[in-house]
């Protein structure tokens, strides 16, 4: 371990915009490689909410350059979300390949946004760059991030608008829009005549990305403008996938590792372990994952580098490329590929009574022979609210099993296993259902009923139906987990989930528009028969 010495050093960019960064060196006369984080919430921060400190990976032997981006912390200019953030790491790579002592070989780390960074690094191809390792990003901003299946993601888009909302008051000195803004982050505003576009976004936070995301509301040139997945061509690296089965943005991270997975001429490996956004530690819900579940990133990305910078031998980086924490029996599996082992279905079934008795509505393993229907009314005065998962904060698994009693939420539970139930993949959901609206959701989600009877989410999904198209297919939140002999599956669906996605009031309008005033009580009929059979399909080992 080396001794680390830290100093301020700031590059102007080709427009003129200075760049401010924290350089962490080990003190010593050797020549280093760099480690490069690009973030916006203060580098002093340097995303210690989930990482070790700068400190750390210095000491290893890294020279750590953890710059804020343009127009966020003490950098200049006028900070718009993801937009500059090509340019200025083309900039910044040149600038911190040329740092005294630096071998000129860059690696990048991070996470959110501190992950998008990297992709915009390394779209630039400077020869410089050797390595990154994306967490828990999109790839197609609009479905990974943004919206989800159509449902624009409200809990998580408002909350972070709001954030990075009050530090551009704070750094412009306006005391009172920073405290109203720090306010509505602990009570967000959802009663506005515009649920989703509340009236502060408009008044304190003009120049916010929120206005952009929630008046797009479907793909088009400003999504794609700043989609990864518009210069997937231009990537070719050794990548450290790392997401968390309760990470909103883990379609992101799949849909990444995917692409890069079958492009590639480098590594590509992945870690996904039973993590919320924030934090990647043994505990979230109402779960203790055990200290197995402790994040070891640090570690892996110090034998990342060490390998793509440095050239040390490190056995697992090709013989360990992929590490998914199964939830259940807590461990971790260790392989070469992720891949899809076979499928099982269970249909839905019951007597139309499956919104009213626990033990009505059921999932069974054939096609059920005879036909059936049940029914969601959603009321919006009373929507069915969120509780953890992946969309919802807090993140994770929690007790639903008396939010299940509502009348308004439609169970199926299969009878108790025979055996262990081991699910590796992204489960589906395919239904046949109507409404007497012109738009209508539906959410999903999948849980094991305990023994003792208490329920336990572990995979979710949203979708915004807006056609007659049936049927209606949802994918549902990857997830890995072992669900043990003697519990039970159970699927939920409702027509709402708030507030992790803005409430649908049954107008046909986007969430930009919908107004509280005009909301419907919206009646969902669901029904299986034969030749239509609604059922969850589910990716086991």
């Amino acid at each position: 371990m080396y001794q680390i010495k830290q100093e301020t050093l700031s590059l102007t960019t080709r427009d003129g915009i200075r760049l401010d960064a924290d350089i962490y060196r080990p003190h010593s006369s050797e020549s280093f490689p760099i480690l490069l984080m690009r973030q916006p919430y203060g580098r002093k921060i340097a995303s210690t909410v989930v990482y070790a400190h700068p400190s750390w990976y210095a000491s290893h032997g890294y020279i750590v350059v953890i710059q804020d981006v343009r127009g966020r912390g003490t950098s200049e200019g006028e900070f718009d979300l993801f937009a500059n953030e090509i340019a200025d790491s083309f900039d910044t790579i040149n600038w911190v390949s040329q740092l005294p002592k630096s071998t000129t070989k860059i690696g990048m780390y991070g996470f959110s946004y501190q992950g998008m960074t990297q992709l915009y690094a390394a779209s630039t191809q400077l020869e410089a760059l050797k390595t990154i390792c994306p967490a828990m990003i999109a790839y197609d901003l609009y479905h990974d991030w943004g919206y989800e299946n159509g449902a624009f993601c409200l809990q998580t888009n408002l909350g972070w608008a709001i954030q990075l909302a009050a530090e551009t008051a704070r750094l412009k000195g306006d005391s009172t829009a920073f405290h109203q803004l720090y306010d509505a982050s602990h009570n967000l505003p959802l009663s506005d005549p515009i649920s989703a576009y509340p009236n502060l976004m408009k008044a304190l936070a003009s120049n916010s990305f929120y206005h952009d995301w929630i008046n797009h509301p479907y793909p088009d040139d400003y999504w794609s403008n700043l989609s990864p997945i518009t210069f997937i061509d231009k990537l070719d690296l050794p990548m450290l996938h790392i997401g968390g089965w309760f990470d909103p943005y883990l379609r992101g991270t799949m849909n990444l590792y995917n692409a890069m997975k079958h492009r590639s001429n480098y590594p590509q490996n992945l870690i996904i372990g039973p993590w919320g956004h924030i934090p990647w530690g043994s505990k979230l819900g109402n779960h203790n994952y055990t200290k197995s579940a402790c994040s070891f990133v640090d570690q892996y990305q110090i034998d990342w580098f060490d390998y793509f910078l440095k050239g040390k031998e490190i056995n697992h980086i090709y013989s360990q490329t992929v590490s998914l924490f199964e939830m259940g029996s807590n461990q971790w599996n260790y392989s070469k590929t992720w891949t899809k082992k076979q499928e099982k279905s269970y249909y839905l079934f019951s007597q139309g009574l499956a919104n009213i008795q626990e033990d009505n509505g059921k999932l069974i393993d054939i096609v059920p022979d005879n036909n059936f229907h049940d029914i969601i009314v959603h009321d919006p005065w009373r929507p069915v609210p969120s509780l953890g998962g992946h969309a919802s904060i807090p993140f994770g698994s929690f007790d639903r099993s008396q939010l299940d009693t509502r009348f308004d939420i439609i169970t199926y539970t299969s009878e108790k296993l025979a055996k262990n139930l081991s699910i590796s993949g992204t489960p589906f959901l395919e239904i046949y259902c109507t409404a007497d609206t012109k738009s209508f959701d539906i959410c999903a989600i999948l849980s094991e009923v305990k023994p003792d009877e208490k329920v336990y989410n572990f995979s979710q999904g949203y979708t915004r139906i807006n056609s007659d198209e049936l049927p209606i297919t949802i994918p549902l939140q990857p997830t890995c987990i072992k669900i043990k002999k003697d519990s039970c599956l159970r699927l939920s669906l409702s027509g709402a989930c708030f507030p992790a996605y803005a409430l649908n009031t049954g107008t046909g309008k986007t969430p930009n528009e919908e107004r509280l005033i005009d909301a419907k009580i919206i009646t969902i009929k669901l029904w299986s028969q034969p030749d239509q059979s609604s059922k969850i399909i589910l990716p086991v080992s």
